[in-house]
């Protein structure tokens, strides 16, 4: 097992705080801002709109890739919040990653929640200036809907609060290694699909000998079998001591069986002799969206059921 990353240390937020919201890829739709703009206080917390937040052009971005790095830095130098939060994903963030100024965040550094597209800008921050990832909710893709998020493992996460989730988030076995029925390692990971598109880039996700989080939405199995064949061929599972899969929502082939999924994973991986499970709903979901903190220490435990547990938590309680 690698040593654990070196973080930065963050400060708790707690009920009242300030949240900087950004667009840092697409735009959401003008009602689902809206009624998570709503439900936010509601949950103890007071949104802070970006000055580029509402912007819906060019093309399918929220903005010039100018206009959503001020957005960005601006929004971790703010004063009057203590954490960032992604509007949604989409597109587009990928354009930030040259002009990113990792040493401006981390002289202000802040709990920032996002999952999809942000996941190679979540992953270079914490690669480079070990930013904490919280792969979690989004205003205008979780808060706007009633039972869109999961509320305890977000307040702990927010809090500070080691915690766990298990099955009744979704996690089930899908692959059981004798030699370990528990594993530790540093959490790490977001969407597939963005993970294996930096592959050969500058911002190329450091996925070896991690804890790996892996999940997609909308894509087939024969797909996804591409992308882990791809990320073993780059050497990207050395050391790695088991995989966590999410939901995998609507990750199905027309008129095919519903395990044929679960069958190309484990095709794809076969002669990994490390536990894998999935089913956990962080990311793309059809409900609760639970909080993910990408660069602590966690545990996955499979006896007698799985249970991943994230050991230490990422802000100072």
């Amino acid at each position: 097992m690698v040593s654990p990353l070196r973080l930065l240390k963050l400060e708790p937020v707690s009920s009242g705080s300030g949240i900087g919201i950004i667009a840092p890829a697409s735009p959401a739709k003008p009602d689902r801002i809206e009624r998570g703009l709503a439900r936010l206080p509601s949950l103890g917390f007071t949104p802070k709109l970006a000055a580029n937040a509402l912007l819906r052009e060019p093309l399918y971005f929220a903005g010039t890739p100018a206009q959503r790095l001020a957005d960005f830095h601006a929004a971790f130098a703010d004063p009057e919040t203590t954490a960032v939060m992604a509007l949604r994903g989409g597109y587009g963030s990928n354009y930030l990653l040259d002009g990113l100024d990792p040493g401006h965040i981390a002289k202000n550094p802040k709990p920032f929640l996002a999952y999809s597209d942000l996941t190679g800008t979540q992953l270079r921050l914490l690669d480079q200036i070990g930013l904490p990832a919280f792969h979690g909710p989004m205003l205008a893709a979780d808060f706007y809907l009633e039972d869109g998020v999961h509320l305890p493992s977000l307040r702990a996460a927010l809090a500070g609060q080691p915690y766990s989730v298990g099955p009744a988030e979704g996690l089930r076995i899908l692959k059981s290694a004798p030699a370990a029925k528990t594993v530790r390692g540093t959490l790490y990971g977001g969407c597939l699909g963005i993970i294996a598109s930096l592959l050969g880039t500058p911002w190329e996700p450091r996925t070896e000998g991690k804890l790996l989080f892996l999940e997609e939405v909308n894509t087939r199995p024969y797909q996804i079998d591409r992308m882990l064949w791809q990320m073993r061929a780059a050497g990207k599972f050395q050391g790695v001591p088991a995989i966590v899969f999410g939901e995998m929502l609507e990750c199905v082939s027309p008129g095919a069986p519903p395990e044929l999924l679960d069958q190309a994973i484990l095709s794809a991986l076969d002669g990994l002799d490390i536990p894998l499970a999935i089913g956990l709903r962080s990311g793309h979901v059809s409900r609760q969206n639970v909080t993910l903190t990408f660069g602590v220490e966690a545990e996955l435990s499979l006896d007698p059921t799985p249970q991943l547990s994230l050991i230490k938590p990422a802000v100072a309680p």
